[in-house]
This record gives structure tokens, sequence and C-alpha cells, in this order.
């Protein structure tokens, strides 16, 4: 058997001859359809559209949730699509990220059964999409205890005041889940808001550098008007939101993997075309020094993101084992993503070559589902049973 130069530990024999044909399919659409276009709608800062019916087709939305039209299958198969999405672009795995985890997850997660019945099936079949409303403005890594959103109760509706800011999907999602403070007892609940309900409004956000393709949006939510049926029943306070981030971020952690790994992929394959001296630069020994520094780190990272799935799959799986994945990937992402611009020389600057993409998109990654510094308090406090939280 011949090693496989990006899946250098074998990772993918971890699952089933089912799972691993889903797998490779996902894959097969990131090569075929998602990178031949990618660069353009990247370039444009829009979004394609015309992807969402294979995406649909593929029957990968909610992987891991069991029932309400969702395949049911493992977290580390999950991990791993997040992974392979990521590899032919972080964008559209952002995109898939915030449907199927964050939107997705809330309502499994949190919502009635009903309101699983109600929202779900459709959003299975991407009939509808949804979006995660929780950063604000003024308030990103403080969300637990600094809300500012608010929510008062008339009567069976509750009305919302406030913003939210860097929201993916938000420009055309039909689903938004809203998490907002309670003025009556102070708790941070969760509300889906629906399309075009009065008050609620999206601002696209302009000229970002990273994650061109997602659609993020700044949403004012003026005396939205939502149904008591609307309000996630099973969120009660912040600890159920943190629910949803645990599952979401380990995601992230894939994710960054990926992006780092889509990196690496791209820069191997341009060391064994690019031709110096009279021969292919890959035969040069400081670029395959480079290139085993970006192997090591994906390939690390990739080991810890599955035995992550692994205790999330078996209920073992706590905000600390989260926390040190994303805080561990996106650093080797951000190295990894560094030695490939490094490898390509001034071509690593250009769209055409791929690489400066991941490069400008790592930082995103790096950034959301909280910094490295909050992760690594997360996991500090575990470790040593002191929070250095303010």
């Amino acid at each position: 058997m011949t090693t496989d130069p990006i899946d250098f530990y074998g990772l993918e024999l971890l699952l089933d001859n089912h799972d691993r044909e889903l797998l490779r399919a996902v894959r097969d659409f990131g090569d075929k359809q998602v990178t031949p276009i990618i660069n353009d709608y990247w370039n444009r800062a829009a979004f394609p559209f015309e992807l969402i019916p294979t995406l649909r087709d593929l029957g990968i939305v909610g992987t891991p949730y069991t029932g309400y039209g969702c395949p049911g299958r493992s977290f580390l198969l999950d991990g791993l699509i997040a992974m392979e999405l990521s590899t032919a672009d972080p964008s559209i795995a952002t995109f898939f990220g915030v449907h199927s985890g964050l939107s997705m997850g809330s309502i499994y997660l949190c919502g009635s059964e009903e309101q699983k019945e109600r929202w779900l099936p459709a959003m299975a079949r991407l009939d509808k999409i949804g979006a995660f409303g929780l950063t604000e403005p003024e308030v990103g890594s403080g969300a637990s205890r600094g809300l500012q959103t608010t929510a008062r109760r008339e009567g069976d509706t509750w009305v919302l005041d406030g913003q939210k800011k860097w929201i993916g999907n938000a420009t055309f999602a039909d689903l938004t889940v809203i998490w907002a403070r309670d003025v009556e007892d102070g708790q941070v609940k969760g509300f889906v808001v629906e399309k075009d309900t009065p008050g609620f409004a999206t601002t696209k956000l302009e000229d970002k550098m990273a994650l061109r393709v997602v659609q993020n949006a700044l949403i004012t939510l003026d005396g939205v008007r939502v149904p008591e049926a609307n309000r996630l029943a099973g969120a009660e306070s912040f600890r159920d939101t943190a629910k949803v981030l645990l599952m979401t971020r380990a995601g992230v952690a894939w994710m960054a993997v990926g992006c780092a790994r889509g990196a690496y992929r791209h820069a191997l394959a341009y060391a064994g075309e690019r031709e110096q001296f009279g021969r292919p630069i890959a035969s040069f020994q400081l670029v395959q020094d480079l290139l085993v520094r970006m192997l090591a780190n994906t390939t690390a990272s990739a080991t810890l993101c599955a035995r992550l799935s692994q205790l999330q799959d078996a209920g073992l799986a706590f905000d600390e084992h989260a926390s040190l994945a994303k805080a561990f990937c996106t650093v080797r992402m951000r190295e990894t993503v560094g030695y490939a611009r490094e490898l390509l020389g001034g071509n690593g600057i250009l769209l055409e070559h791929n690489v400066g993409r991941y490069v400008a998109d790592a930082e995103a990654i790096y950034s959301y589902e909280g910094t490295r510094e909050m992760n690594t308090l997360i996991v500090g406090k575990s470790i040593t049973g002191h929070s250095a939280f303010l």
C-alpha cells in the first residue's frame, strides 16, 4: 500500500465503507465543482448558490443528528466532512458549518419536539437555510455575561431589540437563531426569527480580507416580534448556548485542519510542477523541509481532531477538549498556510495558485468560535482548577 501524501496516517480508514464512500463523494464535489469556480467568487465576495443542489444531493446536512431527515452518522464522519469541505474552500465549509452546525444544532439540542419537526427536515434538505446570531458589535468573547440584545415578553409574543455582527449566511437565511437576554430574569434565551419578520434587517459586511465568499451581516433587531412558539424551548440560559458551541467548536477545529490541508495540497502539487535550475523544486532539500513541516502540522492536527470526535461519539467530550483542539489546530493552520505561501514565493499571493486564499481565510478561522486566548483559558482552568477569566 502506498502512503497517502495527504492523509498520511490513514485516518479515513477509521470509517466504515459506507462513510468512506460518502467522504470521497464530498472530496469529489470539492475538486470538481468548488475548486474550478471559487477564486472568482472569492474575488467578487459573492456566494455560489449553484452549489447548493449538489450539497443537498450529497445528503450530508446534519450528519450527526438522528431523525428529522438527518443522516444519523458519527461525529467523526461529520468532522472529516468539515475538513474535506474546508480543504476545497474554507468559506464553503463555514457556510455549511453555520447552517448544519450552529443553526440546526441550536434547534436539535435546544428545540422542542414540535420545533424540531417543524424546521429540521426542511433544513436537512437545504430547502431552508439557517444562520446563528450570537456575536454583537460590542460583545464577542464576553457573550455569556455581556449580551446586550434584549428579549421582552408581551403575552404570547417576545420583542427583540439589539444588534448582531459577523453573522454568516444572514443576508439570505430563511431562519436565524437569535440569542438574547431576557429582561425579566437576565438569562440568555434562543429565538428562531424567520425571514422578512418586520423589524429584522441585515446589512452585508463589505471589504473583508478573509472568508470573502461567506455572506456576513450586521443584523439590526428593532422591535422584532417573535411568537412564543419560536422560542427554543430548551434554551433557558447561556449554559444551553454553550452546548451548541461545544459541538461546533470541534467542527471549526476540523475546518482549520482542512484549511491547512488545502494550502499544503496546492503547495505539494506546485512543487512537483515548478522547475528551477532544470529540475522540479520538489527535489530541493529546503522545499522538502517545508512540505514535511506542513504535513506534520496537518497530520498532528487531524489526529487530535479524530480523537476529539471519538470522544464526542462516546459522550465524553467537554468544553476543554474542544477548546484545546480549536486553539492548537488554528495555530498550526496559520503556520502551515505561511509555509505554503513561502514555498510558492511571489506566486503565493496570486489567487490563480489558490494558496493566497487559504492564507487570508486562515485569519478568520483563527478568531471565530473562540480566540486562541479564550480557548487557552478554558483548558487552563480545567488542568489547574483555577479560573483566570476576569
